[in-house]
């Protein structure tokens, strides 16, 4: 049964650079056994305002200097909720939702076991990271399934992103490394920029 201090849980939200993307802070209880905290909980991120239903989840092992990235899904959009059980990440998010006011920009935090920070990415972004520690253990819930025939990236090093990685030679996929820049991705392969609803 919950004590009162785990019923009072909450988290914390700040606007990102990129204001649609959302760093997480849950309150944590800590005493002489260890530590509870919620990873998630549906109405405390609705009030926050994560609308979408998750329907997925991730988990990511690799080891130093790993970067994975950058991805997403064209015609079945992810958003993410992304977190670190062991270790620390540099998590990126780029927008690269044609129209977009903020297209091909991007954030990039330190998401670890210590901080115990989360990322929210909605849908239209571009996601990667890569490994600071020894290893990493990376969590993410996805609002949609995964859809190979889906599957598009850009390139983690596209110089006109600018991306300022934490490591300079790091361990990637052939299909991580074969990625195209941005500039390079014809429209129809991007994402389309939806202007919020006024009113």
């Amino acid at each position: 049964m919950a004590t009162k201090e785990e019923e009072a849980l909450s988290i914390r939200c700040e606007r990102t650079a990129l204001p649609e993307v959302l760093l997480l802070i849950p309150q944590v209880y800590c005493d002489s056994r260890g530590f509870f905290m919620e990873t998630y909980h549906q109405r405390k991120y609705r009030e926050l305002g994560i609308l979408r239903n998750f329907v997925q989840d991730n988990y990511s092992h690799s080891c130093a200097n790993t970067l994975r990235g950058l991805h997403y899904q064209l015609d079945h959009p992810q958003a993410k909720l992304v977190s670190v059980i062991w270790g620390r990440i540099f998590d990126v998010a780029v927008d690269i939702r044609r129209g977009s006011p903020t297209f091909g920009r991007w954030v990039g935090l330190e998401l670890s076991d210590e901080n115990r920070a989360q990322l929210y990415i909605p849908e239209g972004f571009a996601h990667g990271f890569c490994v600071l520690s020894e290893r990493a253990d990376v969590m993410y819930k996805c609002t949609d399934f995964y859809s190979p025939e889906d599957d598009r990236g850009v390139l983690w090093c596209d110089p006109q992103i600018g991306i300022q990685w934490p490591l300079c030679t790091p361990l990637l996929s052939d299909k991580d490394r074969n990625l195209r820049p941005l500039h390079q991705i014809p429209p129809t392969e991007l994402p389309t920029y939806q202007p919020p609803r006024s009113g």
